[in-house]
């Protein structure tokens, strides 16, 4: 896919990190939340980054998705090591072959044969490392940074990029820009609202997605290349767009299969705007029946658990006497707090995981694209999905409660 080119915005973005633009908090850290696959991360590589660089900015990125299985602190200190080697790499050579073991920068004394480990080194010392032998403003992107909020580390990295954001910036000069990018609105809002968050007073600001400029650029290249398919109906394709939830990826499948040699567009009047439209309602009815079907394929317990926490969102409290009713009238049957801790980390072992939890003990539903379907079932009086509701058949047999294990 030829990527489409967000300059315009990325300049904007530039602008307000580097304090230019008025009433923006951006030089303080910027927050931007997008869903999954609207093009969030490609924007922040192949548009942001570049913008940031021509304009003399060292960029750091890091994904913190990219590797789950290790900590998101040291995914975020190894990418600034990284960075850190590549200045010091020079200085580092001359070092060793003078007999030197380290060198000093910016009165960070570092190991010339551990480039990149930052041992014995805080985050911050390494940031200002970075700047001094730069010479240049530092942008650090973390991508997926409520992921930070996982582990002990991820938050301390998080404290530590505040500390160092203070430290080396001033009125009117910039030398930090942090952006912190996530695919959940709402985690991403525990790093700026929640007691104790690092960059607490800040604001999580929704990422344009991408629009008619987009469908306009393919309907450009579609007539170029099919003139016989003209005019090609604008209105149409946006629609199904949305539908596909500003998802280009989806889109453009759909939009290949409907423009496909090999495609019959008889059913849709020769119409291949109405193919994927079509193909726009099916993806959305296959994803709706997907969430149903996991949740259906959850235990009683863990259905109960899982509405409670769809249900509160934030004010979700799993074993308070409130939520201990709930899962009973649920259930039909009495839930103990051990019975719903055992629920709790299985939603969260389950693959992929259901419920994420925070170092902080605070839970959230881990695919938001779930709260987007429980909202949209509840306010249309289809929840719970048919199917799903918990039996109660143990309590109507006469069988005594307390043997009941309620999350067989």
């Amino acid at each position: 896919m030829q990527h489409f080119d967000r300059s315009a915005l990325a300049q904007d973005i530039v602008k307000a990190l580097q304090g230019r633009t008025v009433f923006s908090d951006a030089p303080n850290g910027l927050f931007l939340a997008a869903p999954r696959r609207t093009g969030k991360s490609t924007f922040l590589q192949a548009d942001l980054q570049p913008a940031l660089e021509a304009q003399g900015v060292v960029v750091v990125y890091v994904d913190l998705w990219a590797d789950q299985a290790r900590d998101p602190g040291l995914l975020i200190a190894d990418a600034v090591g990284r960075a850190l080697t590549a200045r010091l790499g020079p200085v580092a050579k001359a070092a060793r072959a003078t007999g030197l073991d380290s060198i000093s920068i910016a009165g960070l004394k570092i190991d010339t044969s551990k480039i990149g480990r930052i041992d014995g080194a805080t985050l911050v010392e390494a940031l200002r490392a970075l700047h001094d032998t730069a010479q240049a403003p530092v942008a650090l992107i973390v991508d997926e940074a409520q992921q930070a909020l996982v582990s002990e580390a991820g938050e301390s990295a998080m404290a530590a990029l505040k500390s160092a954001r203070d430290q080396l910036n001033r009125p009117g000069q910039v030398n930090l820009m942090l952006v912190m990018s996530g695919s959940d609105q709402d985690k991403l809002t525990r790093l700026v609202t929640t007691n104790g968050a690092p960059f607490y007073g800040s604001q999580v600001q929704r990422m344009p997605p991408l629009g008619p400029e987009f469908i306009a650029h393919l309907l450009a290249l579609i007539e170029a290349q099919r003139p016989e398919l003209k005019p090609v109906d604008l209105a149409l394709l946006q629609r199904a767009f949305e539908a596909f939830g500003h998802r280009p990826q989806f889109f453009m499948d759909a939009l290949g299969r409907a423009l496909s040699p090999f495609t019959d567009l008889a059913d849709h009047g020769g119409r291949f705007e109405l193919a994927v439209l079509q193909a726009a309602a099916e993806r959305q009815r296959d994803d709706e029946a997907q969430l149903a079907s996991d949740y259906q394929a959850l235990r009683p317990v863990e259905q109960a658990l899982l509405w409670r926490l769809l249900e509160q969102g934030e004010r979700f409290r799993p074993y308070d006497a409130a939520a201990l009713r709930f899962y009973r009238d649920k259930t039909g049957l009495p839930v103990t707090p051990a019975q719903a801790q055992k629920a709790l980390e299985a939603l969260r072992q389950r693959n992929p995981a259901v419920v994420w939890k925070s170092a902080r003990g605070d839970y959230a539903v881990h695919d938001v694209a779930m709260h987007r379907w429980y909202q949209q079932q509840s306010a249309a009086g289809r929840w719970p999905p048919p199917g799903a509701e918990p039996a109660d058949a143990g309590v109507a047999a006469g069988s005594s409660p307390g043997a009941v294990d309620a999350t067989r």
